[in-house]
């Protein structure tokens, strides 16, 4: 633990209030950093402090300048800062360092009602490990593919040492959370136990159709009936981009004006920028810009395969965008094809470009399946999906209990 945190050991720097719980919340990625993992996070913090419980949010230092915040300054909110490395191929992003006894001394002076581990890093196996030591209640996410990930970065014969550590990590918990139906039935098929289903959020209000600006159309060198093509994301090996190109040029022998517009930061950049000189990148954008990105576009295309949820699918649908996507992750548990978006058959590229090409022809259609997807993303509120989250950690305190009775039980003479 950074030497500037010791006065984060002090007991009374995390209290309880009456009829709350205390959640210690463990994470190695964290709001400003830009990811889905992050921003699902903080949201899920956020509603657990409105429904009036304790946070204290162990995560790496992200910066020399980075102060944790104080519960002096945000009442039930107390951080604890870790130290932490830049991650190999992701420099903005950090692990955390192995830090299990510091997490138990922790957690002795003020212990804890339950522990979310949001990543598998460093830091969050000291924390399943502080916390199977202390026999805290312990809840998990699966939150990213890194098992996919390897595959495009050179080292897919690492994917079953990959799978063996995330079950073993997992299924030491009391529970795992997943964010679709189709991951669960894939992680149960591979071994791992004690699942549930915690979708994710979207905020309609910060993502909405009404924040379409014509001006902004105007700088990418659009007129009205022009077609903006739009995909937000990594710009990384993983996220099939090559797929986006090959629809993005598809579309172009139809539709010469249409622009691609590349919202996000990664290595791909500069080979991008190669293959499409025309297309505007953005770069890594937030708030109230983004959201008029999503808006000012007129088709958003998800050629990603290796998503757990893909939230970037879900907000491009509360802006009233018609999505291209592939039947994996959150566009197979919201989008309907042909309804609400067009969806096909994973992997099958020819079927990708084509269902891209058809909408980018078609602007009634792409009109009625944008409002419609729209209507589908307004059942996405986040406060709906803290609930579902706060049942899960209750589910999960009620069965450790259990558990550690039965021990308790177990342990005792027998009569004879």
């Amino acid at each position: 633990m950074d030497t500037d945190a010791s006065s984060e050991f002090e007991v009374d720097n995390f209290p309880a209030r009456q009829r709350s719980w205390r959640v210690a919340v463990v994470t190695e990625t964290y709001p400003p950093e830009v990811n889905g993992v992050a921003l699902t996070l903080a949201r899920l913090v956020e509603g657990l402090r409105s429904a009036n419980h304790d946070v204290q949010l162990v995560r790496p230092r992200q910066s020399e300048s980075d102060q944790a915040s104080q519960e002096a300054l945000q009442p039930g909110f107390h951080e604890v800062l870790m130290r932490g490395l830049p991650i190999p191929r992701y420099p903005e992003l950090r692990m955390g360092l192995p830090s299990k006894g510091a997490l138990i001394k922790l957690w002795q002076l003020r212990r804890p009602d339950v522990v979310h581990i949001a990543t598998e890093g460093p830091l969050g196996w000291s924390a399943l490990r502080a916390a199977l030591y202390l026999k805290l209640p312990i809840a998990t996410d699966y939150r990213t593919n890194f098992q996919s990930y390897s595959a495009h970065y050179g080292v897919g014969f690492l994917h079953k040492p990959i799978m063996g550590y995330l079950r073993k990590f997992h299924n030491r918990a009391h529970c795992t959370m997943v964010p679709t139906k189709a991951l669960m039935g894939a992680l149960a098929a591979a071994g791992f136990h004690k699942l549930k289903v915690v979708s994710r959020g979207v905020d309609t209000a910060a993502f909405d159709p009404a924040h379409r600006q014509q001006l902004l159309r105007t700088q990418w060198g659009l007129d009205a009936d022009d077609l903006a093509v739009l995909s937000v994301g990594r710009l990384a090996p993983e996220k099939n981009l090559s797929l986006l190109v090959q629809a993005y040029e598809a579309i172009k022998q139809r539709l010469p004006r249409a622009r691609l517009i590349l919202v996000g930061q990664g290595p791909l950049r500069q080979a991008l920028q190669a293959q499409c000189p025309d297309a505007i990148f953005a770069g890594q954008l937030r708030g109230s810009v983004l959201a008029a990105h999503y808006a000012s576009a007129d088709l958003f295309l998800m050629p990603s395969m290796t998503e757990t949820f893909g939230n970037v699918t879900t907000e491009a649908m509360a802006s009233g965008l018609p999505v291209v996507a592939f039947n994996d992750a959150a566009a197979a548990e919201w989008l309907v094809d042909g309804v609400n978006g067009r969806v096909v058959a994973l992997g099958d590229a020819q079927s990708f470009v084509s269902a891209a090409v058809a909408l980018a022809e078609q602007s009634p259609v792409r009109t009625r399946l944008g409002q419609a997807a729209r209507h589908t993303a307004l059942q996405l509120d986040w406060s709906r999906i803290v609930q579902q989250f706060e049942g899960v950690l209750q589910e999960v305190m009620h069965q450790a209990n259990i558990s550690g009775a039965a021990a308790v039980g177990h342990d005792r003479p027998q009569p004879t």
